[in-house]
């Protein structure tokens, strides 16, 4: 079983979420909506390279333009491989949360 690491899900999902608009800044500004918090570019392009590696994402590679000086923008897919990561981890969380109600924080027994 693939065990996905926190990031590699948050970053997995943002691109599902994001579909054909998932590159660098759009995936880091939608992870960051998620989590409600910052992260730095290598925080996300370092989970990035490694899925790529792992088969989970693929890239395509955007027309260059002048607003980005030139560079074109890298976008990011989820492959099958890689909703399949996404499916696991969402059964092992159901898995992991499955009979528990009460956590016993709202004074409950």
């Amino acid at each position: 079983m693939t065990i996905l690491t926190r990031t590699e899900e948050i970053i997995l999902l943002a691109v599902h979420r994001l579909e054909n608009n998932a590159y660098g800044v759009t995936i880091r500004q939608e992870v960051e909506a998620l989590v409600g918090k910052s992260y730095s570019v290598g925080a996300i392009y370092v989970p990035l390279d490694r899925m790529v590696e792992r088969g989970w994402l693929t890239t395509n590679t955007g027309l260059p333009t002048a607003v980005r000086g030139g560079r074109a923008k890298r976008f990011y897919e989820l492959t099958p491989a890689g909703k399949q990561a996404l499916l696991a981890a969402r059964q092992l969380h159901e898995q992991l949360w499955s009979g528990i109600n009460d956590l016993g924080l709202d004074g409950g027994a």
